[in-house]
């Protein structure tokens, strides 16, 4: 077998407006609604950009608020299906780091702030990338109802599976600030929703 035609390495990177967006953010950012906020707003500039879906993430010290590491969607810019926003901020935060167990030794705590309740893949990268608590702005419905992703088959006791590993789970009260983001986006006639369906259709 000729095995120079197999690919032997991937990789994915943030849209170039990502500097930008977080250059005149704080590098702590001490509250809850300061990190929901700025996931929202990253999630809402990731779709008007056109470089990804209305998701954003981030990595955080839980601590000191420290920001380690933001993701948003990339998979229509990368072609990986894999990279959706947590997965990118996740990856990033290890990168950063130069660990797989963002919960290893001799780290602070670390969090995940996602602008929504994770779909089933992410669910399990968040649950396995060493992140002690997850911070979320909103869970249910609206989410598929407004955009036509498919986030997948969650179980009915998610939460309770985090805490059971260690994982605290908090809901933020911003969460119509995420409703508003999903609305825009599928409010578009141009969007793009990219479930795993073998094909790409305009929501």
């Amino acid at each position: 077998m000729d095995t120079t035609a197999l690919a032997a390495s991937f990789g994915a990177r943030l849209p170039g407006w990502v500097a930008a967006e977080l250059a005149d953010v704080p590098e702590l950012l001490p509250s809850d609604d300061d990190r929901i906020r700025l996931a929202n707003r990253l999630a809402d500039r990731n779709h008007r950009e056109d470089t990804g879906g209305p998701f954003a993430a981030l990595v955080v010290e839980s601590g000191t608020g420290r920001l380690v590491s933001a993701g948003v969607n990339v998979v229509l810019a990368s072609n990986l299906s894999s990279t959706h926003a947590e997965v990118t901020a996740l990856s990033l935060a290890q990168t950063r780091l130069g660990v797989w167990d963002l919960g290893g030794p001799g780290l602070p705590d670390l969090e995940l702030v996602v602008n929504w309740r994770p779909c089933v893949m992410c669910y399990g990268a968040t649950m396995w990338s060493g992140v002690r608590r997850l911070l979320i702005a909103g869970e249910g419905p609206e989410l598929e109802k407004l955009t036509g992703f498919d986030e997948g088959p969650m179980v009915e006791d998610w939460a309770a599976q985090f805490e059971a590993r260690g994982i605290e789970v908090a809901l933020s009260p911003l969460r119509e600030e995420a409703v508003e983001v999903f609305r825009a986006y599928g409010a578009r006639d141009d969007a793009v929703v990219y479930n795993a369906r073998g094909t790409a259709s305009a929501s």
